[in-house]
């Protein structure tokens, strides 16, 4: 049994609104990707005539219209949310801007990558090397929903989706843009595997609440890393 030998203190950390981004996020993300994948590989039983068939297909892009939509409002609430929210969700915690945050970054490395050391890393919130990561993943989901609404413009008359027609051509035709969207829909599913077991991982080796903090909202951190991360925020 292992135990902790310095005293914990129960810090709220992902407050509710950015666990329902998160839930939400993740259940758009798999019908998205079960329901593209469909899109971009119909079954063989799509080449029958059969009208059940057809309608059955209809529905398969319906969903993933709709989730599509939800993704986007979702993606947009968090970007508000990041000026609005806690320390933890605070947009400044995702650019690299400090020292020592590249300090961190690497000591990250040596215990997610290398396995070089498995002494829990003092990161209350998301630690440095997750913080980058999760800013470049942002910027995949814009580019994911700018790719997507402009295969959507060819085929609707609302007035979304026609916003994004001009970028078409700027990203180099039809052909470029399914292709960037159905690569994204590979990195989203590689990122989820990896984002899944480093959860997992980070819980075991700090002991702190990670995967039940995303449900909960708190962990469970030492008094003397919370004293100084509280010190750290007020200086800022």
């Amino acid at each position: 049994m292992k135990n902790h030998t310095e005293k914990l203190v129960a810090i709220y950390v992902w407050e509710l609104p950015v666990r329902f981004y998160h839930w939400i996020n993740a259940l758009c993300i798999v019908i998205l990707c079960v329901t593209g994948f469909i899109i971009s590989n119909p079954p063989a039983m799509m080449s029958e005539t059969e009208a059940t068939f057809k309608f059955w297909f209809g529905n398969v892009r319906f969903i993933h219209f709709i989730a599509a939509f939800v993704f986007l409002f979702n993606f947009m609430f968090r970007i508000y949310w990041g000026f609005t929210g806690n320390q933890f969700a605070s947009w400044k915690n995702f650019i690299p801007y400090r020292k020592s945050q590249w300090i961190e970054i690497f000591e990250v490395i040596k215990v997610d990558i290398l396995q070089l050391k498995i002494e829990p890393i003092e990161s209350i919130g998301h630690n440095a090397l997750a913080s980058i990561i999760y800013f470049g993943s942002f910027l995949a989901f814009l580019l994911q929903c700018i790719t997507g609404f402009c295969l959507y413009a060819k085929m609707s008359t609302a007035l979304l989706p026609k916003l994004f027609t001009w970028i078409i051509p700027l990203l180099g035709g039809d052909w470029q843009v399914r292709f960037i969207h159905h690569i994204l829909m590979w990195f989203f599913i590689i990122f989820a595997i990896i984002h899944v077991y480093l959860v997992f991982y980070h819980d075991y080796v700090e002991r702190r609440g990670v995967t039940s903090s995303i449900i909960g909202g708190w962990k469970f951190i030492e008094e003397e890393v919370a004293a100084k991360e509280c010190q750290i925020d007020k200086n800022k």
